[in-house]
């Protein structure tokens, strides 16, 4: 059976975090190892988690959530646990972890860099250990169901695929579509969720990524230069270019809340423009493309900017 390390980042959101792990925990795949690497939270959120793992804390959802049986009942505490420092973890762990059977590995960063940088600190502790056949990078704000990992894992390996992705949900409309993947509109450098399967895609969106070890030891870990958005997609097309294949187990289900971490602002639409543009000047190389995309962006941003001013004003 095919080792695989869990990698879930987490900033400021232990209570989505502590979800996604009773959810994982319920997994029928057995043969796991969770990471969960703290992007250096403000509210906390390590202190928590391991008082959840400790049992000294319980999560609580409502009855009338169509998700809660993803999550609930809980798993029975305490759960081994270990905690890493970022230096710790790097240099692959403590001969404490031999003498635990298969502990949850928390890793604090000591700092915010960004969801690439939180992410690569759990796949550079899994590369110390080289006992894996994949990483599986899944997003916090996330439910998944309990055979979810295994079919993800099946399809992977009957496909032979660089970049497996789950057919991703909307938490809060569990039978709506967010995305099988994505394309790339190689002119302008836009992005674009598929709502229907396909075999062609360019790119798997970030929230669940099945990484073979293959693509990590020829392509590399995931691009830092970016803080938040477009890191899937440059990785993604860039693994592409590489000769692997992207696909998408349509019987992996992962349910999630989409920006449960982040929040809707000027400066997140800033930087997904800087980040685009980024990705342009560094694959597409079309001048033409890039003002025409820029514009596009502008535009759009005026007009959501005359939306929300009537909205205010009350016209």
């Amino acid at each position: 059976m095919n080792k695989v390390y869990i990698i879930i980042l987490n900033y400021n959101g232990w209570q989505d975090t502590v979800e996604c792990l009773e959810s994982v925990l319920k997994s029928d795949y057995e043969s796991y190892q969770i990471i969960v690497v703290d992007n250096n939270s403000s509210d906390n959120s390590m202190a928590y988690l391991i008082k959840w793992a400790k049992e000294e804390l319980c999560l609580w959802l409502p009855d009338k959530n169509p998700l809660k049986k993803l999550s609930f009942p809980f798993k029975k505490k305490p759960l081994n646990y270990i905690l890493y420092s970022k230096e710790e973890a790097l240099k692959g762990g403590k001969e404490i972890e031999k003498n635990l059977k298969n502990p949850l590995v928390f890793i604090q960063s000591g700092e915010n860099r960004g969801f690439a940088a939180g992410n690569n600190i759990g796949i550079k502790y899994a590369l110390a250990k080289d006992d894996f056949e994949y990483v599986w990078l899944l997003n916090n704000d996330t439910v998944i169901e309990r055979n979810t990992l295994k079919n993800l894992i099946n399809y992977a390996n009957k496909k032979q695929t660089g970049i497996c992705g789950s057919v991703l949900k909307y938490y809060n409309e569990p039978d709506k579509i967010q995305a099988y993947g994505g394309k790339i509109n190689k002119f302008l450098g836009t992005t674009k969720h598929l709502l229907k399967y396909s075999n062609d895609i360019d790119y798997i969106v970030g929230a669940s990524m099945l990484i073979h070890k293959d693509v990590i030891k020829k392509v590399g870990l995931l691009p830092e230069d970016y803080f938040l958005y477009y890191e899937d997609v440059d990785y993604g097309f860039n693994v592409k270019r590489q000769g692997f294949k992207l696909d998408i187990a349509l019987n992996s289900i992962v349910y999630h809340k989409e920006g449960a971490s982040t929040k809707k602002s000027d400066n997140i639409d800033f930087l997904y423009l800087k980040n685009k543009i980024k990705f342009h000047k560094k694959y597409l190389k079309n001048k033409l493309g890039l003002i025409l995309s820029i514009t596009y962006s502008l535009i759009k941003r005026i007009k959501n900017l005359k939306h929300s001013l009537k909205c205010i004003k009350g016209d």
